[in-house]
């Protein structure tokens, strides 16, 4: 049993994929060939023209005859080539990016100055005369192998007669046999070699650019990463809904009874009457605490009524004053209004807390495809962008970052401080 599976895995791994291959390369001939013939015209119509002092205009027009009619079957014999691995092999060739229809002149063009068709005009005029060569070689290596290994079935074909007047083709034969076993074990590694071969040629030439594909890898981590905002952006609104309709509603519902108890029951000594009110002190607290949280996560008003309502609410608890000017024609997406919202919200704190300011100015609008956003005060001065703590600008720069905006802090010593914000919220 294991003698057998050894010969399975000697005899039988190298002719596995060993058919699909070859009919790739026998596939892959004419396409790598069609080309020739106008090459060969072109080259003929030089040769004969050219010392012949042939008119310029004429020489033009007949030269550049082969070559528009490469460029016209460059695109039908890239799709022969797609469909030929597809239908082998199962591969799909990556395609590249190409311009957007249109029939004026100016599309023409562009679609004739991409360097993706002419990087498919290299492959089937240049690339693809050589892997021809290849193909010749390795179907010719295949017929040779045949025929050799069979050859015991040729001399059997052929009149009694001769094997018997001939008696010396039995060694001349076994020599020949033994050859064509060789280039039956050597086939299949040649015609791996020449698809991988091929297959690369083709990945390069035939599909996207190394430019290309780094585009689309970015426009994939761009929209991959604008995913995640939107889903945090949306699980911490579904966290902030739990809270205020679940725990804060207990909280304030506990706060109430405790509150009802210490009106209605007169009669409780004053231990009992001590502790509900502690409890009722504490019940209010956690509401005033979970109230910051909720906030803090996204808060409602935000969500029902927009920045300028939302900045007003901010604005309006803080200690010192401020003036909002919010200028938005329309909302922009959930995501972006959430980070200019926390901006304003982490700065205005940082004001009160570090700046020494008397007063803040709140600045909103959309300049184009931009939402602008400027928080300045009349405080100390000295902001760090760079500190280790204390001001948590380098958050706030990141939570920019993270929606590929630009932050910018300008705060020197003795002040003023202006934080400058600018976010896409292109549609």
């Amino acid at each position: 049993m294991q003698l057998t599976t050894w010969l399975q895995l000697v005899l039988g791994r190298p002719f596995r994929r060993a058919g699909h291959r070859t009919a790739l390369v026998a596939a892959g001939l004419p396409l790598h060939l069609a080309v020739v013939p106008l090459w060969l015209w072109l080259l003929g119509t030089m040769a004969a023209l050219v010392p012949a002092a042939t008119p310029l205009p004429v020489l033009l027009t007949l030269v550049a005859l082969p070559v528009l009619l490469t460029l016209v079957v460059t695109p039908l014999l890239t799709v022969g080539q797609r469909r030929r691995y597809r239908a082998l092999v199962g591969k799909d060739l990556p395609r590249p990016a190409v311009p957007g229809p249109g029939r004026n002149w100016k599309s023409a063009v562009r679609r004739l100055t991409t360097r993706a068709l002419w990087r498919q005009v290299c492959y089937h005029a240049v690339a693809g005369p050589l892997l021809a060569v290849l193909d010749l070689a390795v179907l010719a290596v295949w017929a040779a192998a045949l025929v050799a290994a069979s050859i015991y079935v040729w001399i059997w074909a052929l009149p009694p007669q001769w094997r018997v007047t001939d008696l010396g083709y039995t060694t001349q034969a076994a020599y020949i046999t033994a050859g064509g076993l060789a280039l039956l074990f050597l086939g299949p590694r040649l015609t791996g070699a020449l698809v991988r071969l091929e297959t690369r040629a083709a990945e390069v030439l035939l599909g996207p650019s190394r430019t290309e594909k780094l585009a689309r890898r970015v426009a994939d981590l761009a929209e991959s990463r604008a995913g995640v905002l939107d889903a945090a952006d949306a699980e911490r609104r579904r966290i902030e809904r739990d809270l205020h309709d679940g725990v804060q509603q207990r909280l304030v519902s506990l706060a109430v009874n405790l509150g009802l108890a210490r009106s209605t029951l007169g009669d409780l000594p004053e231990d009992a009457r001590k502790v509900i009110d502690e409890a009722h002190r504490e019940a209010k607290e956690a509401i005033a605490e979970l109230n910051n949280l909720v906030r803090g996560l996204h808060p409602a008003v935000l969500e029902d009524r927009g920045l300028d309502a939302a900045l007003s609410g901010v604005a309006a608890r803080l200690p010192i004053p401020v003036r909002v000017a919010v200028d938005l024609p329309q909302r922009p997406s959930p995501t972006v209004e959430a980070v200019a919202y926390f901006v304003v919200s982490e700065a205005l704190t940082n004001v009160v807390k570090h700046a020494q300011a008397t007063r803040a100015d709140v600045t909103v609008e959309r300049i184009g495809e931009t939402l602008l956003v400027v928080v300045a005060d009349d405080g100390s001065g000295g902001a760090d962008l760079a500190a280790a703590g204390g001001t948590g600008l380098a958050g706030l720069a990141k939570r920019v970052a993270s929606v590929d905006g630009t932050f910018s802090c300008r705060s020197p010593a003795g002040g003023p401080t202006v934080i400058t914000v600018e976010l896409p919220c292109a549609p």
